[in-house]
Formats: structure tokens, C-alpha cells, sequence
């Protein structure tokens, strides 16, 4: 029996659960799934009933995506994401903290800045960019967030970045931050990214399994 991993295409966090998946090559059954029509099997697995999750077969669950992540990488970490010993992971968990928390939280206000009338976008997006300018700090000092090589800061980071970018494509093209760019284009251009990106039907019961990586 293969984990059961529900996914959801455009959640980043289940697209950097997926890009950990895909990178290890460690087999999973994908199920996609609708998120204002969950399965029942989803809803039984945890409180929260959010994406990622990931149903090991010895009953354990794992609902956090920065979880799924260590726990695919750890079996199998051909480019050393990790670092020599996981020597880049106090530096990465830093790093991902400072976007999961108070950046998303930005993002968030910014994306979705109608529900949020109190300020204007660009107020939201300012906020925002306190982060980008960070992120661009660190890739003035090397080509990737942590050193010349992929890290699961990276990884983890990417999605955020994509979506905020995204918001006002134009607006961030022109931005001032030349090192972020490439380094978002850079992974929007790359296999690895192509590949997770796939479109899937919603899962139903009964469906024949979907393995991932293909």
C-alpha cells in the first residue's frame, strides 16, 4: 500500500508538499480534491480538513506540508537539499517561518485586499515587500536562498513568491527586485515545477489510483 496524499493544484502549500514528493521520487496515490466539496475520507483525517495531507499506511497522518516535505526528503535527498548532515535546515526553518506566518498573512491582505477595506492594495503590498527585500538581500549574496545550490528553503518559499507575483504580474515585473525575478522565472520555467503542475480531475471513490510522482 502506497500513502494517500490529497492535494489540491493551486494551494501552495500543496504544491511545495508536491515539489518535495516529486524531487524525492517517493511514491504516493494522489488524490485531488474540490476544497468547497471535500471527500468524507479527507474530513476523517484531520480537524482542519486542509491540504496538504498525507495518510501513511501505518494509520499516521501528516497535515503539515513543511512535514511532508522533511518526511519525503529524508528518504531520498539526491541534490542535498537539506545540506551536508541537514545543515541548511535551522537556517531554512527560519526562513519559512518568517513566510508562513507574517508574509502569508500580507499576502493574504494583499490578494484578497477587497475583503480588507481598512487599506488600500498597495498599503497591503508594501507590507509585503518587506519580505521580498529580504529575500532579494539573500540572493544578492548567492544564487539561491541559502547558498549557490537548491535548498528546501527554496522549495518551500517558491509557491508564496509565485502567488504574490501574480496578484499584479506587471507591477512585479518592474519591481525592484532583479534577483527575485530571475530566481521566480527561474522555477516557473524549470521541469520540476511543469511537472507538479499537472491537471488532475476531482478524486472520487471508486476512481482508479493516481500515482505520484508518474
Amino acid at each position: 500500500m502506497l500513502p494517500i496524499f490529497y492535494s489540491f493544484r493551486r494551494c501552495p502549500y500543496a504544491m511545495r508538499a508536491r515539489l518535495a514528493l516529486q524531487y524525492s521520487g517517493v511514491k504516493v496515490e494522489l488524490r485531488e480534491i474540490v476544497l468547497n466539496d471535500k471527500p468524507e475520507e479527507i474530513l476523517n483525517l484531520t480537524k482542519e480538513a486542509t491540504v496538504p495531507v498525507l495518510e501513511l499506511p501505518d494509520g499516521r497522518v501528516i497535515d503539515e506540508s513543511w512535514d511532508i516535505m522533511l518526511w519525503a526528503i529524508r528518504q531520498n535527498d539526491p541534490d542535498s537539499w537539506l545540506g551536508e548532515g541537514e545543515s541548511s535546515l535551522f537556517d531554512a526553518e527560519i526562513m519559512v517561518e518568517m513566510n508562513d506566518f507574517s508574509f502569508k498573512t500580507d499576502l493574504d491582505h494583499y490578494k484578497y485586499a477587497d475583503r480588507y477595506p481598512e487599506y488600500p492594495l498597495e498599503y497591503y503590498r508594501s507590507l509585503g515587500e518587506e519580505y521580498l527585500q529580504d529575500l532579494e538581500d539573500a540572493l544578492t549574496e548567492s544564487r539561491c536562498l541559502l547558498g549557490e545550490t537548491l535548498s528546501i528553503a527554496d522549495i518551500a518559499i517558491f509557491p508564496f513568491i509565485r502567488q504574490f507575483a501574480f496578484v499584479d504580474k506587471d507591477w512585479f515585473d518592474q519591481a525592484p527586485y532583479p534577483k527575485l525575478q530571475v530566481w521566480l522565472q527561474t522555477f516557473l520555467d524549470s521541469n520540476l515545477f511543469d511537472s507538479i503542475m499537472v491537471k488532475l480531475p476531482a478524486w472520487m471513490r471508486g476512481d482508479e489510483a493516481v500515482i505520484f510522482p508518474a
